[in-house]
C-alpha cells in the first residue's frame, strides 16, 4: 500500500544536488553549467545552485528536457467494496478503477473504509495530499451516514463535544452532526481516526449501515460521476479541496454555495 506523500515527485531538492543525479556528472560540472546559463527551470534561466525544485519542476539543459514532471489530481467515486489503496492481495483497490497515464505514480489522498463510498482523491503531489489529510489544516470531510436506530439531539451534543477513546487515549475533535431524517445524518469531521464515524455512533449502540463521503474541503463529489468512475480535477477544484469552507458546486465556470442550489437539497 502506498503511503500518502511518499511519491518522489513531492520531494524537494536543491538544484545543485538534483542535477548530478539527472546528468550523472559531478557537482563541479553542474556549477559550470549554471555559470554558463545553460540550465532553465520552468522556462527561466537559473544560475543559483541553491534553488529549490521538486519533481514537478521542468528542468532543461540547452533546451533538452531533463525533467518534466506534472502534478495529477483525480476524483474517484469510490464504490462500496473497493479498498482505498494502490495495491492489495485480497481486495480490489481504487487504483484498479483508474485509467490515466500517471496511474502508476498516484497515491490516495484521504482514505475511505472498505464499506464506505463516495469522494476519493488520488494524486502524485504529496504536499497537496498532506494538506488534505493533516488535522492541523482544518480541512473538513463531509459524509452522509445511515444508521439502524432513530437519531435524536443527544447525538448532536455528543458529536459536538468530541468523544474520548480510552484504547488510544485520545479525544476526538468536535464533529458536526445534522439530523436529516430519523435514520440519516450529515457528519462533518476535521480528522480521520480509525473507523471514527462507526465508533462515534457505536457509543449509542447504533450500527452504521452506510457511509458516503460527499465533500472534502470546498470540493464536492461530482453528481454526474457514476460509482466506479473518475475524472481529472480542474485547477479550481484542486484549490477548493484545500479549503475548510462550505462546499461549493462549480457550474458553468462559477462557484455557488450548496445552499443556493435547490436541486442539491436532497443530497444534504
Amino acid at each position: 500500500m502506498t503511503k500518502p506523500g511518499s511519491n518522489l515527485n513531492a520531494r524537494r531538492h536543491r538544484l545543485d544536488r538534483l542535477l548530478p543525479i539527472l546528468l550523472k556528472i559531478s557537482r563541479d560540472n553542474v556549477l559550470l553549467l549554471l555559470a554558463q546559463q545553460r540550465i532553465t527551470v520552468d522556462g527561466t534561466i537559473v544560475t543559483k545552485r541553491e534553488l529549490i525544485v521538486d519533481g514537478f519542476s521542468i528542468i532543461t539543459l540547452d533546451g533538452v528536457v531533463l525533467q518534466g514532471g506534472k502534478a495529477t489530481y483525480l476524483m474517484l467515486h469510490k464504490p462500496v467494496g473497493v479498498l482505498s489503496a494502490t495495491i492489495d492481495k485480497c481486495h480490489r483497490v481504487a487504483l484498479d478503477l483508474i485509467e490515466h497515464p500517471s496511474r502508476s505514480t498516484l497515491h490516495i489522498a484521504g482514505r475511505l473504509d472498505l464499506n464506505a463510498s463516495g469522494l476519493l482523491l488520488l494524486t502524485n503531489d504529496g504536499r497537496w495530499s498532506r494538506q488534505l489529510s493533516s488535522p492541523d489544516t482544518g480541512v473538513q470531510k463531509i459524509y452522509l451516514v445511515t444508521v439502524k436506530n432513530i437519531l435524536d439531539q443527544d447525538y448532536v451534543a455528543a458529536f459536538d463535544k468530541g468523544m474520548y477513546f480510552p484504547s488510544e487515549n485520545i479525544t476526538t475533535r468536535p464533529a458536526g452532526l445534522e439530523i436529516l431524517s430519523e435514520h440519516t445524518a450529515k457528519v462533518t469531521l476535521q480528522e480521520g481516526r480509525y473507523h471514527q464515524i462507526k465508533r462515534m455512533f457505536g457509543r449509542f449502540r447504533n450500527p452504521v449501515l452506510q457511509i458516503h463521503r460527499i465533500a472534502i474541503g470546498g470540493l464536492r463529489l461530482d453528481a454526474d460521476l457514476p460509482a466506479g468512475a473518475s475524472r481529472v480535477l480542474t485547477d479550481l477544484e484542486v484549490t477548493l479541496a484545500r479549503q475548510s469552507l462550505t462546499p461549493v458546486m462549480c457550474l458553468a465556470g462559477r462557484s455557488h454555495s450548496v445552499r443556493h442550489i435547490p436541486y442539491m437539497d436532497n443530497l444534504l
